[in-house]
């Protein structure tokens, strides 16, 4: 038979035992309740980020919307400009084509100059005869 020291001794192995699984599970449980708790604290973070991101965007949008309104009406505008576009065109050929006038006119003008020139040199200094 066993006595009743071996029994008390075996109780008391039992019960730190029990104690000691009791601490185990508390702080596992601790440990797991903080991983939960840090991963919800990291949930609500990227909530608020997410809604201030979408804050933003949705200004963008706005932002977006009114400069495609701007550029319609940009467009509208510079399609009234062609036709000035066109006549300008048309007045740089002109002056081109007034350009290449003007220079066989110098030309033609420096020719009779020297004629006449010549002429005037020709009359205030006859030839010997």
């Amino acid at each position: 038979m066993a006595c009743p020291n071996e029994k008390e001794a075996g109780m008391q192995q039992q019960d730190n035992l029990a104690d000691s699984l009791n601490d185990l599970f508390t702080s596992v449980s601790n440990m797991v309740k903080s991983e939960l708790q840090g991963t919800s604290n990291q949930l609500e973070l990227l909530e608020k980020m997410n809604v201030r991101v979408s804050e933003e965007y949705k200004g963008f949008g706005d932002v977006a919307s009114g400069l495609r309104v701007y550029v319609e009406k940009l467009k509208g505008k510079s399609g009234n400009f062609e036709e000035y576009v066109h006549q300008i065109e048309e007045i740089e050929k002109q002056v081109t084509e007034f350009e290449a006038v003007i220079s066989v006119l110098d030309k033609y003008v420096s020719l009779l100059e020297s004629k006449v020139k010549f002429v005037y040199q020709q009359q205030q200094h006859p030839p010997p005869t």
